[in-house]
């Protein structure tokens, strides 16, 4: 079988084919498409303007909402437009550099994004079990450095996982059935072998989502036995109220992206178009929804949006 290297002189391109077998539906399908995609990013930038420009919202905890939505910002950005090009214009190409930027960018803001819910547990973590000293374990500078060392692991976690992929064969038929540069999506599409791009996308993935859930597991552990060492209901109350929204965002962000992983590699009986629906609704409907959930579940930051939107 023909086929081409990346670093050849051959044809660099990859079509991507949106969703199988619901071509005549694209149309459609971009209706909650971009509605999801142009909500998240008028939740997600509201977060970014009032904590910008209010002093009184910058704290750790505010600050790490900040990071949130740049990474949400970010990992929507990097697949949302393409796939609307393909339902919209039908323009499935894509160079084989893009595909590859594409699959790096849209990998590195899922690892920042997991790695800033551990933080946001962590800082839970220190406002409930630890209060007295809040102010001098987590300051402003120090989140600011967390954030960055979030971001240089994602990077080199996830470099390695391109440099591999970039070393393959590409058999002559490059036509992904995907709407985006998925990882398994693009390797499954070479003619070289593989074992190693699966391994290591495999654990990098249980690595990630292990290290980081293990750590939540913990941090809520902790956060739960001194709540219910606390004789007072209203201060349980009080203490649980602080780590709804984040919870809810956790179970929203690992909860689709785990069941999207496994079902690439290990889910051969479900339906294509079934896996790349949920595939791209992981990717929208979390970073649509959180600004929300921490909208409402947030008083200072709902008071603050508020002010703002009045003013429209």
């Amino acid at each position: 079988m023909e086929a081409f290297n990346l670093t050849s002189s051959g044809p660099p391109t990859f079509i991507l084919n949106g969703i199988p077998g619901l071509e005549a539906a694209h149309i459609w399908i971009s209706i909650p498409f971009s509605t999801f995609y142009i909500i998240s990013l008028l939740g997600n930038f509201m977060v970014l303007f009032v904590v910008a420009r209010e002093q009184t919202l910058h704290k750790p905890m505010y600050l790490l909402l900040f990071m949130l939505a740049l990474t949400e910002i970010g990992g929507s950005c990097c697949i949302i437009p393409k796939a609307l090009c393909i339902f919209w214009f039908s323009f499935k190409a894509i160079t084989v550099d893009g595909c590859l930027t594409q699959m790096f960018f849209l990998s590195m803001f899922a690892v920042t994004h997991s790695a800033i819910l551990v933080i946001m547990a962590f800082d839970r973590y220190v406002a409930i079990c630890d209060p007295l000293r809040y102010a001098t374990i987590l300051t402003n500078a120090r989140i600011a450095k967390l954030g960055l060392v979030s971001l240089i692991r994602a990077v080199l976690l996830i470099l390695p996982e391109a440099l591999l992929l970039r070393r393959l064969p590409f058999c002559a038929n490059h036509v992904i059935p995907h709407t985006y540069c998925e990882h398994m999506a693009v390797v499954k599409m070479s003619c070289g072998d593989t074992k190693m791009n699966r391994t290591y996308g495999l654990v990098i993935t249980f690595v990630i989502i292990g290290l980081d859930l293990t750590l939540i597991g913990l941090s809520y552990g902790l956060i739960i036995r001194v709540v219910l060492r606390i004789s007072s209901k209203k201060v349980h109350q009080k203490a649980l109220n602080t780590c709804i929204a984040h919870v809810c965002v956790i179970l929203m962000s690992y909860t689709p992206k785990l069941f999207s992983t496994l079902t690439h590699r290990f889910g051969q009986d479900i339906a294509a178009h079934v896996h790349i629906l949920l595939a791209n609704l992981y990717l929208l409907v979390p970073p649509m929804l959180n600004p929300i959930i921490y909208g409402v579940k947030t008083k200072e930051l709902r008071d603050k949006v508020g002010k703002y939107t009045c003013r429209l």
